[in-house]
Parts: C-alpha cells; sequence; structure tokens
C-alpha cells in the first residue's frame, strides 16, 4: 500500500517489520470511510466486524446446568436504541462519550489506549492523538496509594479518581471497576457511580475478592454463575439508569482453570449483554486467535502489557489481523513516570539538575497544565478592578504603583547591562513600563526567556569557579533554595530587569546579568 507523505513513519519496538502509525484522515485501506482525528491502526484482513470464525463452544463444554438467556444481535441493536433515546438528561457529558465510544467500536481497524491514572496523564493522552484512554485500577492504586493492585483501592476512590480525569478531558474514558467491589447489587451501584463519575465505559472481572493483578500469583474466579450474574446485574443497572455505557466483561479464568473455561465464560458474557470481551493473561497467539473466534461480532480486547507479561507482545496490526478491536498498554505512562522520577531525584540528591533533555520548560510546563486557556478565560470575565488587581499580582516587586510599608527581604543588585548602562538608570521606568501591560503581554515579553536554557556561572574572589551549570530558565527560581552562593537573591526579578533593558536582543551569548553578591562572588547569567 503507497503511503503518503503525511504519514509519519514508526519503529515498532517489538522487532517486527516497520509499521506505519497513520492520522485517520490519511487512511484508505480495503475499505472506505471518513475519520476526523486520533490515530488508528488500518490494514484490515476482510474482519469487517472484529472476529471472524465460526461461532463454537469448546470441545466437552457444550452441556451446562447455567441457564443464560442469549440475546441476538438484533435485539441487541434494538436494546441500544431504546438506551440511546431514553432518560439521559442525568448524563449529558457521559452520553456523548459513550456515543463516540460505540461509532469507534463500529468502524473498522484497532484502536489503542494507553491506560491513564490521574487527570494529568488523561490529559496528555487526549492530547497526543488518541480516541480514548483506560483508567487503569494497576496504574490508580500505584498513583494514588502507591501500593499493589490487590483489591486494596475501594469503589469510592476509584469513582473520585474518574470524576477528576474525565473532568480535565473530552474524550471517552474506559474505567477499570475491577470485581464490581462486592455481589451483584454493589455491581449495579457500582456502574451507576461509573456513569455518574462519566465514564463511557467499564470493565468488570470475574475474579474473587479481594482480587490480585492479572498477570501475578494467586488468582481466583467465582463459579460460573456468579461471574456471569455480575454481567447480567450490569446490563440490568445500565438499563435502570437510562445510559448506554458500554460494559467490558473480563475473565482471568484462563490462569485460574484453563483456556478452555474462559472461553466459555467470554461466550456467556456475550450473551448476557457484554459490549466488549476480554480474556487476560492469554498465554500464545494461538489462544488469541480462538479467542477471537468466539462470540463473532462482538469486540475483543488485548492487553499488552508492557515489560514482561504471559501474553506475547504484538505490534496493533498483527493484532487486528487475529481479530482485536482495542489494544491497551497498561504500563507505558505510568512506568516511564516512575523512571523519570527516579532519576530526577537521584541528580538532585547528588546536587545536579535533571539535564534539559528530560526536563520540560516552564512555558512548556504551563502551557500542558492549561495556564493559556486560565488566562484567556481570565480575561473575558475580568472587570476593571479585578484586572488591575491581577496584574499587580504578576509584576515585578519594584513594578506596584501603591508604595509598601514593608521593605522586601530579596536583593536586587544593580547589574551590568550590556552598553555600560546601569540597571538603576532606568528603573524609574520600569515600573511606567510595567503598569501599562497587561497579563497577557508581559508574559508574552517574557516568554522568549523563560523557554530558554541559562548558563549560571558563579566565580569566588580568589578565582575560583565555584558553580558552572545549565538550567531550564523557568526552574531558575528554585536555585535560590538550593545554592547557598545566591541565597536571598530574587533572579527572577533580575532577569526580567535585564529583559526589559535588553529588549529583543535574547540570542545565544547574551549576558543577561553580571554581578557581585554581598560576599563578594560574581554571579554571571548567560543566555544559551
Amino acid at each position: 500500500m503507497a503511503v503518503d507523505t503525511t504519514m509519519v513513519a514508526m519503529q515498532a519496538p517489538w522487532a517486527a517489520p516497520a509499521t506505519t502509525l497513520q492520522p485517520c484522515v490519511s487512511l484508505r485501506p480495503r475499505f472506505t470511510a471518513s475519520f476526523t482525528s486520533g490515530f488508528r491502526y488500518g490494514g484490515s484482513s476482510g474482519l469487517e466486524s472484529g472476529c471472524g470464525g465460526a461461532r463454537r463452544l469448546p470441545l466437552g463444554l457444550c452441556h451446562s446446568n447455567l441457564a443464560v438467556r442469549k440475546v441476538s444481535r438484533e435485539e441487541r441493536k434494538r436494546l441500544v436504541a431504546v438506551r440511546a433515546s431514553a432518560g439521559k438528561d442525568g448524563f449529558p457529558v457521559s452520553e456523548s462519550r459513550v456515543a463516540t465510544l460505540r461509532r469507534l467500536l463500529e468502524q473498522p481497524g484497532i484502536y489503542q489506549a494507553p491506560a491513564c491514572y490521574d487527570a494529568l496523564s488523561a490529559s496528555l493522552v487526549e492530547k497526543a492523538g488518541f480516541d480514548f484512554s483506560f483508567m487503569s485500577g494497576f496504574a490508580v492504586s500505584a498513583a494514588r496509594l502507591a501500593g499493589p493492585d490487590a483489591g486494596l483501592i475501594s469503589f469510592g476512590e476509584m469513582v473520585d479518581q474518574g470524576r477528576m480525569i474525565n473532568a480535565a478531558v473530552k474524550f471517552p474514558v474506559i474505567g477499570d471497576a475491577d470485581t464490581g467491589y462486592g455481589n451483584a447489587l454493589n455491581v449495579k451501584r457500582t456502574v451507576q457511580g461509573y456513569i455518574q463519575a462519566g465514564f463511557a465505559g467499564l470493565l468488570l472481572e470475574d475474579q474473587v475478592s479481594p482480587k490480585a493483578c492479572g498477570h501475578t500469583k494467586g488468582r481466583n474466579v467465582v463459579s460460573r454463575e456468579e461471574a456471569v450474574m455480575r454481567i447480567r446485574a450490569a446490563v440490568d443497572a445500565r438499563r435502570e439508569a437510562g445510559s448506554d455505557i458500554v460494559i467490558v466483561a473480563r475473565s482471568d479464568a484462563r490462569q485460574a482453570v484453563s483456556i478452555e473455561e474462559a472461553l466459555w465464560r467470554v461466550q456467556a458474557f456475550a450473551d448476557a449483554g457484554a459490549d466488549v470481551l476480554f480474556i487476560d493473561a492469554l498465554a500464545s497467539v494461538g489462544e488469541m486467535r480462538a479467542f477471537c473466534n468466539v462470540a463473532p461480532g462482538v469486540p475483543k480486547m488485548a492487553n499488552m502489557l508492557e515489560g514482561g507479561g504471559k501474553t506475547p507482545i504484538l505490534s496493533p496490526l498483527e493484532l487486528e489481523d487475529i481479530g482485536f478491536k482495542i489494544v491497551v498498554y497498561p504500563l507505558s505512562l505510568v512506568g516511564v513516570s516512575i523512571r523519570a522520577m527516579q532519576d530526577a531525584l537521584l541528580a538532585l540528591k547528588s546536587g545536579r539538575l535533571p539535564p534539559p533533555s528530560a526536563l520540560p520548560s516552564f512555558e512548556a510546563v504551563k502551557d500542558i497544565v492549561g495556564f493559556p486557556k486560565y488566562y484567556e478565560e481570565e480575561a473575558r470575565y475580568s472587570t476593571q478592578s479585578s484586572t488591575r488587581r491581577s496584574s499587580y499580582s504578576r509584576m515585578p516587586a519594584d513594578a506596584s504603583v501603591a508604595p509598601s510599608n514593608e521593605q522586601s527581604t530579596a536583593v536586587v543588585p544593580d547589574l551590568v547591562i550590556p552598553g555600560g548602562e546601569s540597571s538603576n538608570a532606568a528603573s524609574s521606568s520600569v515600573a511606567d513600563v510595567v503598569e501599562s501591560l497587561s497579563p497577557r503581554s508581559m508574559r508574552s515579553t517574557f516568554a522568549g526567556m523563560w523557554s530558554r536554557t541559562l548558563r549560571v556561572k558563579i566565580t569566588g574572589k580568589d578565582g575560583t569557579v565555584k558553580l558552572d551549570i545549565s538550567v531550564p530558565a523557568g526552574f531558575l527560581e528554585g536555585i535560590s533554595n538550593t545554592i547557598p552562593a545566591v541565597a536571598g537573591l530574587d533572579l527572577r526579578q533580575i532577569l526580567e530587569r535585564a529583559q526589559i533593558n535588553l529588549g529583543t536582543k535574547l540570542d545565544s551569548g547574551s549576558i543577561l546579568a553580571d554581578f557581585n553578591d554581598p560576599a563578594g562572588d560574581r554571579i554571571q547569567v548567560t543566555l544559551e
């Protein structure tokens, strides 16, 4: 297939031949479809509805005393239509995301869902262009409790985490609901809580409580009857709430009992009304194919446990060829976050700052957490008095209009500005300049410097170089608290004065500050 020049080449980490991550708008494989956002993989091998193969039950499991009411595909569609048109007033945001998720599940191709664990990680997933995310119980337990995924986290904590996540994003999120936190009535309450928290879908599993992580020892599953009853209770709760939340039914029976038992259970879950099926810890590609041959037409989910699990790690295209619709990556975000924090702490403990390559600028961090939008909203709803107060709150200390009775403890020495002028000579005009700036224009004045890297050099009176480091400008304020030689100095105000005097002359090598501190050490700050 010819690759459009707008497609981004990506070398797959699973050591398969190079694949191509394709923006949906450029994708035109063997089907005709139109997509507007996000990333997905194409190249379906004739799998028009997710999974192929004849419908069958594992050998020896065709006869059972368990009575399961079978829901036909036609009846399922009628139920969806009824749920989609009834009683949504209580959940408008959640239901719009549900509709988006269901639309994605009906389209060809496979969708990736990196696992989030808090509002920031979910926001990053959305900004990266993914169509939806999965709130992992493992990752939430790690981030919220610093504890294992062993049934320690509660229903209330997961719902609270879900509210925070869904308030921060607009795309669909599937929430991990573990075992449903009790019996069938607890499951119904869990479904209601997840709907109210704004989830587009939830995952229920058949483990006993307390549960165990899917790829660790100590897993046990409830009986067939209880496992199916959980799904039936979830379907009933969804109908009673007038919602259409997507129900993902998971079985851990592969490792707890056998592959045959797991296959039987997911077929029963589909007949009970589950929308997506998932068997955790499948041990081979053959087992993955057998899973996708059960309940044709019902989407299947794969779990690619990064760093080593029981399931083979395959590329999205390989998973799609087998028949999967969703692939979840549970550890990518929380895993790299742990490693990055460990590296940063190791550097700080040894007296170093994290390198610029591992640390976004302060301006970049502000963009990620939403300061630009906040400032736009602030300006939109501000009055004359509130704008004046907020402007002064972000000004340098000497730019205040009204004199203060309190003296600042920060030391602002006379700067040596290129051209021979002293900063004190211009100080009388600094306040006038800053006072005339709106909050937004004042930020743009210094944006060029705060997104750059600065070199800080401290030389003693005897000529000995005490410090010579490079540091992101946005984190310069923290130096005053960690380096005794500059303790008490208002470095931010020093650089803002230099910026005003230099104007737009911000070339590499520009001297922003060159002065002697009270102890006689020479401090130089240069733009790199």
